[in-house]
C-alpha cells in the first residue's frame, strides 16, 4: 500500500481581485488607453460609414459578399457601420466581452481584406489591433468593475461611484 501526500503551492502570482485600480499602476493606465482607443475609433470609423467623410470604405469590401448578401457595397458598408459602433459602446460599457467582440470583428475585417488579395498592409495593421484587443479584454479582468471608477483612480480612496464592465 502506497501513501499519497499533497502539498498546497502557494502562488505568487496575484489573483485578478488583488490588483489595484490606480493611475499610477502602468497596467491600469494601459487598460485605460486601450478602453478609451477602442471606443472612440469604431464610433468614429462607424459613424464614417453613413458620412464617407475619411475614405470611400465601400472599396474594402471583397465582391463576395456583395453577391453573398445580393446588395451593393455602400448599401452594406450602413449594416457595417451600425456594428462598429455598437462594437465601441459595449467596449463602453463592458470592455472585457467588448474587447473579445472587437478582436472577433477585426478577425472578420482581416478575412474580408485577404479575400482581396490587395490590403496586405491594411489587413497586418488590423492583426496588430485585433491583438491589441485582446489584451483590452486580458487587462479587464484584472480591474473589476467596482474597482474601476475615475475618482479611485485619481486619489486613491475608494467611492461610491463604479463604473460597469
Amino acid at each position: 500500500m502506497t501513501t499519497t501526500t499533497v502539498r498546497t503551492i502557494e502562488s505568487s502570482r496575484p489573483q485578478a481581485t488583488d490588483r489595484s485600480a490606480s493611475l499610477q499602476d502602468p497596467a491600469y493606465q494601459g487598460f485605460w488607453l486601450l478602453r478609451i482607443g477602442f471606443i472612440v475609433a469604431p464610433i468614429l470609423f462607424g459613424l464614417d460609414k453613413f458620412a464617407h467623410a475619411l475614405v470611400d470604405w465601400d472599396r474594402y469590401l471583397a465582391p463576395e459578399f456583395t453577391d453573398l448578401f445580393d446588395a451593393q457595397a455602400h448599401t452594406l458598408m450602413y449594416g457595417v457601420g451600425a456594428i462598429e459602433i455598437v462594437a465601441g459602446l459595449v467596449v463602453a460599457l463592458r470592455p472585457r466581452f467588448g474587447g473579445y467582440l472587437v478582436a472577433a470583428w477585426l478577425a472578420g475585417i482581416i478575412t474580408n481584406l485577404l479575400l482581396m488579395a490587395d490590403f496586405y498592409d491594411i489587413a497586418l495593421r488590423d492583426f496588430g489591433l485585433l491583438l491589441a484587443a485582446l489584451t483590452l479584454a486580458r487587462l479587464a479582468t484584472a480591474f473589476p468593475a467596482h474597482e474601476r471608477s475615475w475618482a479611485r483612480s485619481v486619489n486613491g480612496s475608494p467611492t461610491s461611484s463604479t463604473a460597469s464592465g
